[in-house]
């Protein structure tokens, strides 16, 4: 039996809540030791084949969309071609590649000790690392068993797989989607979530027909209505197919296509494609590294039962990013990690998932903060709402992209900014603003008072705040 060894603080996955934990219980003192079974990587799915990587293919699909007529600009060319290969060449080594060494150096920088291979929990207190790779016998002497004073676990999500379309061949996962070897002419993308809709029209930019099969009455569930209206209005120019309250029945592929049949209305239909890619939502990693035989308990999403801290039910024990409840996103991660390394260390810090931005790089982009209007009714908040165009803001009109609004929503009494929504150009860098005053607990004459440069994205946010008070300026 291998020896046992004692570390200080170890964290098992390095994704975004993973890595951002190491860097953060370093900074505070503690001696950390990261365990990654090194799929999809350091950085985890978020860098690898996730958000970061799908915002180089919308980043190159408006490129090329530019390229392709910028005449409003008084601006003509002729004979633009797209090389898939070369897009995806500057994706992989550019982008993601340059960010994976980042994240290296920074663990190296942070005396981070790391360890690859898979993390398999014995109990409470003691794991074993089993090397990567085919594995015929596990047990104690296969690989290196460690105990710790505190463990953090950040083992992530994966996409969920849904009856007769398992992932293989030309039927693919984000991660496929994302690594395709040459562009589809047509692509069917069953869920029309953030992440299926950000990718349908990344490659209807690029130059696919694409079809989006959607269970639900609406695309983007979880924005309102008013929002999802302006971007299904866009993917339409762009020549997608939307499909709601279909429910997808079947996959037949052969070499060169697949077949998709899906039900609708109550009739059957099918559509052919180079590829079908699925995403209808992830699932937490919470089934396959030994956490039966813990004491850790689960909810019945399977997720890891944490407090306001990240603290599970076992002392020592922490979790935090997909795996706990909340939405799956790195950002929300990030926060996390910061949060249980720093209580490990005796800080007094908490989780606040209220100021959590949500953020859909469609086209137009689309952002929110803090409730919505129905949230604050259904918690018995009196609320009103203050929306301010992007047709009015000099900028985005000197952007061609005056398209959406920004919207505030405050309490009527005191009125208190709670929510924040937007949809169109640059939202998503405005999320941060946004989130900054729920989270200070602004009210709408703070947020007016707060100068805002001219010619600028960021003005509508003041300019919302000036409606809320019944001084409007440029409406």
């Amino acid at each position: 039996m291998a020896d046992v060894e004692q570390k200080d603080t170890v964290i098992v996955g390095g994704g975004p809540g993973g890595y951002v934990a190491a860097i953060r219980a370093s900074e505070l003192g503690q001696k950390v030791t990261l365990i990654d079974k090194g799929e999809p990587g350091l950085g985890g799915v978020c860098l690898n084949v996730g958000c970061v990587p799908s915002k180089a293919l919308i980043a190159a699909g408006h490129r090329y969309q530019e390229t392709l007529d910028s005449s409003i600009y008084g601006i003509s060319k002729t004979d633009a071609k797209l090389d898939f290969t070369k897009t995806q060449e500057w994706k992989d080594h550019k982008v993601v590649d340059r960010m994976i060494r980042g994240v290296k150096m920074l663990l190296k920088k942070h005396k981070v000790e790391i360890i690859d291979g898979e993390a398999i929990l014995d109990n409470d207190h003691q794991l074993r690392v089993i090397k990567p790779g085919p594995k015929q016998f596990m047990d104690n002497d296969n690989g290196r068993t460690i105990t710790w004073k505190n463990l953090i676990l950040a083992t992530g999500s994966r996409p969920v797989e849904i009856p007769h379309f398992k992932f293989e061949g030309r039927v693919i996962d984000s991660t496929g989607g994302l690594n395709l070897k040459e562009l589809p002419k047509e692509l069917v993308v069953i869920g029309g979530g953030y992440i299926g809709t950000e990718l349908a029209g990344a490659y209807a930019d690029l130059g696919a027909h694409v079809t989006i099969i959607e269970g639900t009455d609406s695309i983007l569930g979880g924005f309102d209505h008013d929002m999802v209206d302006i971007v299904v209005k866009n993917l339409e120019k762009k020549g997608v197919d939307i499909v709601t309250k279909a429910m997808a029945k079947d996959s037949q592929q052969d070499e060169n296509s697949v077949t998709v049949t899906y039900e609708v209305d109550g009739s059957e239909k099918s559509i052919k494609a180079d590829y079908c890619m699925v995403s209808v939502g992830r699932k937490p990693n919470t089934d396959d590294f030994g956490l039966d035989m813990t004491n850790v308990k689960l909810n019945d999403r399977h997720q890891v039962i944490v407090d306001e801290q990240g603290r599970t039910n076992v002392p020592g024990i922490w979790a935090i990013g997909d795996i706990v409840p909340g939405p799956a996103l790195a950002h929300k991660a990030f926060f996390e990690a910061k949060t249980a390394a720093g209580a490990i260390a005796g800080k007094n810090t908490a989780n606040d998932w209220v100021g959590v931005p949500m953020v859909c790089f469609a086209d137009p982009e689309l952002a929110q903060v803090g409730m919505t209007v129905e949230e604050a009714k259904d918690k018995g908040i009196d609320v009103s709402t203050a929306q301010f165009p992007f047709a009015g803001n000099a900028r985005a009109v000197s952007l061609d992209a005056a398209e959406g609004f920004i919207r505030l929503i405050y309490t009527k009494d005191k009125k208190n900014v709670i929510g924040a929504q937007g949809v169109g150009p640059g939202v998503s860098d405005l999320a941060g603003e946004l989130s900054l005053i729920i989270n200070c607990g602004m009210n709408v004459e703070d947020v007016a008072l707060t100068i805002h440069p001219h010619p600028t994205l960021n003005e509508p946010v003041q300019e919302a705040a000036d409606i809320a008070l019944g001084f409007p300026t440029h409406i």
